[in-house]
């Protein structure tokens, strides 16, 4: 591939920031969408934020193609890994049918039977903490799936306060980013550097994942506390019926989860997982009585997102590696909690592994401070978007404002900060 000029990466860099500001301003183009007819379609494709870095990604290959060739625009394209884009909707569109959400409400039930609380407040609760947390075995977009749609089905659909969704979602994103890292491989930013920097499953565990469990624990506690007035409030003959009530087989939801643990362990391997999930297609259909309607529209969407923030980011290298190597350790770790809102931290994770002669406590600071502010925006984790795009119809106009769930995101971010820099 030809040098990029100043004038791309500049330019690369200028869109990125109008695709960063755009998302803060879907909610003004759904609002826009519902008041004005004669051009509500396109209000309404500009208001969808999963559409957002793909929108803007094209307006980037528009500009390489005229400044320099068509020809150095698609071996741009070309050479950009789509692996994590093709991998987040795939697993969406598994994690989300009946027979795996079965699974996951009953074993939700089974330890809220346990618990010294309502079961309405103990569902709540295991839904921020004990699925975020196994987040680390089936991967931070699966849990994030799981938990979005039990949250949607036994709460977001009921009578609750705008106030009570935005915190619920802004914990949940929170907690998904940080409940990933137990393991080397779940979360996006902790495996793209994992592999070069020797951290195994122990180091894992004993360096970054207790810290995360304590403050994913903490984090649901309050918010559950804070909320529970409000959920004991709601009908308690709904909020007692189990999320899933019809029969499902055994042998489906067995075949269910092979084909989830199959597509985690070759996740790194698109032609493979793709050829599992064209079986599951065709696995569902043959079971359709069984199933919802598979979440396929939501799952692409959420794909175009992520690939077109990898085509803005792949330009964004020129300020960004600089900016991390020139930081000092205390500052890394609060700087890469601010630059993971408006960046993909697991890009910020692999643009510091870049670096040469990083230290120990340095490359602790960088991959803290990424997991710590993912749930600022929708942008700062991979499967935020899969969240958002689960749960938006539940919210006003049928969009989440991306400011409010900044401003309600900062205090569960301030306390993963303090458990991963304190203790």
């Amino acid at each position: 591939m030809p040098p990029l000029t100043p004038f791309i990466e500049y330019t690369a860099a200028a869109i990125f920031a109008l695709a960063i500001l755009h998302t803060f301003c879907t909610k003004f183009f759904q609002h826009l969408a519902h008041t004005e007819s004669t051009h509500s379609g396109l209000w309404k494709l500009l208001g969808e934020v999963e559409v957002v870095f793909g929108f803007w990604s094209c307006i980037l290959l528009l500009v390489i193609a005229f400044s320099s060739s068509t020809q150095h625009a698609i071996t741009y394209l070309e050479n950009q890994n789509f692996t994590e884009a093709l991998f987040v909707f795939v697993i969406l569109t598994m994690a989300a049918t009946s027979p795996v959400l079965y699974f996951v409400s009953n074993i939700v039930d089974r330890i809220t039977s346990l618990l010294p609380v309502p079961p309405i407040i103990g569902r709540y609760f295991l839904c921020l903490s004990f699925i975020p947390l196994s987040g680390s075995f089936i991967t931070e977009p699966a849990a994030m799936t799981v938990a979005a749609l039990l949250l949607r089905t036994l709460y977001f659909d009921r009578n609750v306060t705008t106030q009570f969704k935005y915190a619920t979602l802004a914990v949940l994103l929170v907690n998904i980013s940080i409940g990933g890292v137990l393991t080397p491989y779940a979360a996006p930013p902790v495996l793209m550097v994992a592999g070069k920097w020797g951290w195994d499953f122990q180091f894992m565990s004993s360096v970054f994942g207790w810290k995360a469990a304590i403050a994913v624990m903490v984090n649901a506690f309050f918010v559950s506390l804070f909320f529970a007035k409000q959920l004991i409030g709601l009908s308690e003959k709904n909020a007692e019926q189990p999320a899933t009530t019809i029969h499902m087989p055994i042998y489906l939801v067995i075949v269910h989860l092979l084909f989830i643990v199959a597509t985690v362990y070759f996740s790194h391997h698109p032609v493979v997982f793709i050829g599992f999930f064209l079986f599951f297609l065709g696995f569902t259909h043959a079971y359709s009585e069984y199933q919802d309607k598979l979440m396929l529209k939501e799952g692409l969407l959420v794909g175009f997102f992520l690939a077109g923030l990898v085509v803005l980011g792949g330009l964004q290298r020129w300020w960004l590696q600089p900016l991390i190597s020139d930081m000092q350790t205390n500052l890394l770790f609060f700087g890469a909690i601010g630059l993971t809102a408006v960046t993909d931290n697991a890009a910020l994770t692999y643009l510091g592994s870049l670096v040469e002669g990083i230290s120990e406590p340095a490359k602790y600071a960088l991959v803290a401070g990424a997991v710590t502010g993912g749930g600022l925006t929708v942008i700062a984790n991979a499967p935020n978007p899969a969240g958002f795009a689960i749960l938006k119809d539940c919210f006003d106009e049928q969009s989440i404002s991306p400011l409010y769930i900044f401003l309600a995101a900062l205090l569960p971010t301030i306390c993963a900060a303090l458990c991963f820099w304190i203790l």
